[in-house]
C-alpha cells in the first residue's frame, strides 16, 4: 500500500505540478505527517522532489523530471473504460481507481499533451440521467461492480411485476440504458435480466465462477432489447393518422417513427396508412385517444369500440347523463 502510495504522489505531482500537504492528504485520505514521510521517502529514493513554505507553498517535482513508472494495476486497467465518466465511476464504487488511472496516462504525456486532453475533456459531459427525471445514485451498484470484477456470485431478493424472490446468481454484466442501470445473470436455468433498482438485501458471495468465454454483453443485449419489445407489443393495430399525427408517433419513441416512416398516403388528402404495435387493447385504445382527431383506428374493432366507450365515459364525467358538447 505505501509503494503504490509513493507512485501515485509521484504520478500526481508529475500531472498537476505543486500541490500543499494539505491537498495529497486530503486525496489519499491519510494524515499531513503521513505525506511528510512519504516525501522523505521519494527523496531518499532519488526523486527530485522539493517544497516550499508558506502561503502558496507545496511540494512539486524538479523541472523536466519525468517518471515512465506509470503501468496500470489490475484495479486500474478495468477502469479504463470509465476515464470519461467520473459520475459513473463513483457510483459504481470506482472512482478512485478511475481517477487514478486517468493520473497515470496524463503522466505518460508530454506538457502539451496533458494541456489537450484536459482541455478536450471540458468540452464534453455526460448526463446519464433522462429529461424529467432524476438520476439516483444506487447502493446496490458498487456490489454488484465487486461481484463482476472479482468473478463472485451474488445472493439477493428481487421484487418483479409479480412477486419478490430470492436468487443466488452468476453477474455477467451492468447495462445502463436510458438512466435505468440493468443486471445480467445467470441464474439456476438460464440467463436473465434484472432491474438494478428492485434488488434488495445483496449480499456478496465468497463462492467464485468463471465466466463464460463465449458470453458477449453488447451481443446479448441487443438481442433481448429486441425480443423484449417484440413481446412487449405483440398485437398491431391498423391505423389513419393525419401530418400531425404522424407527429404523435414519432413523440412515442423507436416503434411509433417506424410506423410512422412507413405510413402511405391514402386517398383522403392529408392522412396516411399505417400500423402500431401495442401491448393490449386497453392500453392502445388509451394511448390513441391521446391523438384526439389526428388518427383513426380502422382495425381491430375492439380497440375501436374501446375508444368510443372512453369517450362517452369522457364525456359522461364532464357534463352528465344528458351532455350536450358545447361549441
Amino acid at each position: 500500500m505505501q509503494s503504490s502510495r509513493l507512485l501515485s504522489i509521484l504520478i500526481l505531482l508529475q500531472s498537476r505540478g505543486r500541490l500543499s500537504a494539505q491537498a495529497l492528504a486530503r486525496e489519499f485520505e491519510v494524515s499531513q505527517r503521513t505525506i511528510y514521510r512519504d516525501i522523505d521517502r521519494l527523496s531518499a529514493a532519488g526523486v527530485p522532489v522539493y517544497g516550499d513554505k508558506g502561503p502558496g507553498g507545496g511540494f512539486e517535482l524538479l523541472e523536466n523530471y519525468r517518471t515512465r513508472l506509470t503501468g496500470l494495476d489490475q484495479a486500474e486497467a478495468q477502469t479504463l473504460f470509465l476515464i470519461g465518466n467520473p459520475k459513473l465511476a463513483l457510483d459504481m464504487g470506482l472512482g478512485k481507481q478511475v481517477q487514478a488511472t486517468r493520473n497515470k496516462l496524463l503522466a505518460a504525456l508530454t506538457e502539451k499533451g496533458r494541456q489537450t486532453a484536459n482541455q478536450t475533456q471540458s468540452y464534453f459531459h455526460v448526463d446519464p440521467s433522462d429529461w424529467y427525471r432524476s438520476y439516483q445514485s444506487l447502493p446496490q451498484l458498487p456490489i454488484l461492480t465487486r461481484a463482476l470484477t472479482q468473478q463472485r456470485k451474488v445472493s439477493l431478493q428481487y421484487q418483479s411485476w409479480t412477486a419478490a424472490r430470492h436468487w443466488h446468481l452468476v453477474p455477467l454484466g451492468l447495462v445502463l440504458k436510458a438512466s435505468t442501470w440493468y443486471l445480467v445473470a445467470k441464474g439456476p436455468k438460464h440467463i436473465a435480466t434484472y432491474k438494478v433498482e428492485n434488488v434488495a438485501d445483496i449480499v456478496l458471495l465468497e463462492e467464485t465462477f468463471e465466466r463464460p468465454a463465449d458470453f458477449d454483453l453488447s451481443s446479448y443485449w441487443t438481442a433481448h432489447v429486441a425480443e423484449f419489445e417484440a413481446r412487449i407489443r405483440p398485437h398491431l393495430a391498423k391505423i389513419r393518422v393525419t401530418q400531425t399525427g404522424l407527429r404523435y408517433l414519432r413523440d412515442l419513441g423507436d416503434y411509433g417513427k417506424a410506423a410512422a416512416d412507413k405510413a402511405a398516403p391514402t386517398d383522403q388528402a392529408n392522412w396516411f396508412e399505417t400500423t402500431l404495435p401495442y401491448e393490449t387493447m386497453d392500453q392502445a385504445a388509451r394511448l390513441l385517444l391521446s391523438f384526439g382527431t389526428e388518427v383513426l383506428v380502422i382495425a381491430p374493432l375492439d380497440v375501436r369500440a374501446r375508444i368510443a366507450w372512453l369517450c362517452e365515459q369522457v364525456a359522461q364525467s364532464h357534463f352528465g347523463q344528458d351532455h350536450i358538447i358545447p361549441d
